[in-house]
């Protein structure tokens, strides 16, 4: 088996998520108190308790699914010996989640990538006013139709492709008017379903370059370590070692579409068969088996999991 790990984004909260790992695994419950050491809040009771409007928070939600995924791991290496750097041909983390697979690649430490994710999260949220930019996911269309009915949406307003997702699901972003047209002419293309999100800011479109612009500074300031495996970058669907590369290409996917599909087809076509989705929920492991049915996934988010990933 050939093994890839990767790290969820945003949307695969929930509150509870890496509290059953903390309470069974000293090394993981060490992840939450050094997160929050250096962000000087306590995001782990957020994570565990609530409330749930505080966890769904930009800044709070971004480092905590991040706390959630390296805990996973270093339960892995430390009950089993699984290490990534032996394990994994590649890494990859959607949007938020390219961070956390920095962090277990040892790119960033543990604390510089918690404070990352906090600048970032706060970033995001101040580059638009809140109810001028949306998102929609597209349904049942593919890339080149969900980029045709965001140009058609468009009419002057910024409306892009944000998320090549899987087979038939791609997110747009942009200007709320233009998001909300779109709706009606994705139905027009085909589309199964288009609906707006529930997100708190339209990501991955070029209303998020005020956030661009903060991260270009913040990540000049960190300390950067070549990956202990190659990141499939989500901006390039290639892989890159180079932290300078990976520096630029962080500050591009603010405002840039992630290129999920396509980076999962590149590890496909590079031997990885297995997908091995580390921290809160299922996401990507649904996404995989859209994208090629031929992958494997593994969800390790809870003890359970872990005592059945080493038993398999």
């Amino acid at each position: 088996m050939t093994f890839a790990f990767v790290f969820p984004g945003q949307g695969s909260q929930f509150v509870g998520m890496g509290k059953d790992l903390a309470d069974n695994f000293p090394i993981a419950a060490s992840v939450f108190e050094e997160v929050d050491d250096a962000l000087g809040q306590s995001l782990s009771s957020i994570m565990f308790e609530g409330p749930e409007d505080n966890l769904l928070l930009t800044e709070n939600a971004q480092p905590a699914l991040m706390a959630a995924s390296i805990a996973a791991v270093r339960v892995l290496s430390s009950e089993g010996g699984f290490e990534l750097s032996d394990k994994a041909a590649f890494v990859a983390g959607h949007s938020l989640g390219e961070y956390s697979a920095l962090a277990a690649a040892g790119t960033f430490t543990l604390a510089d990538t918690a404070r990352l994710l906090k600048t970032r999260g706060q970033a995001m949220q101040k580059a638009v006013p809140v109810g001028e930019g949306a998102m929609a996911a597209l349904l049942g269309l593919d890339l080149d139709a969900a980029s045709q009915v965001a140009d058609e949406a468009s009419e002057g307003d910024i409306c892009t492709t944000a998320n090549d997702n899987a087979n038939g699901q791609v997110v747009i972003s942009g200007a709320r008017a233009a998001i909300e047209r779109s709706l009606d002419i994705a139905k027009a293309h085909g589309a199964k379903r288009s609906v707006l999100l529930p997100v708190s800011a339209p990501f991955h479109c070029a209303l998020m370059a005020p956030a661009a612009e903060v991260m270009a500074e913040a990540l000049s300031e960190v300390q950067m370590n070549k990956p202990a495996v190659p990141l499939v970058a989500n901006v390039t669907a290639d892989s890159v070692e180079d932290a300078a590369v990976i520096r630029r290409l962080l500050v591009e996917q603010v405002t840039g579409m992630v290129r999920w599909r396509e980076g999962v087809m590149f590890m496909k076509d590079n031997g990885v068969d297995t997908l091995i989705e580390v921290g809160a929920g299922k996401v990507l492991s649904g996404l995989a088996r859209r994208i090629d049915r031929d992958l494997k996934a593994v969800n390790i988010g809870t003890s359970d999991d872990v005592a059945e990933f080493f038993k398999a």
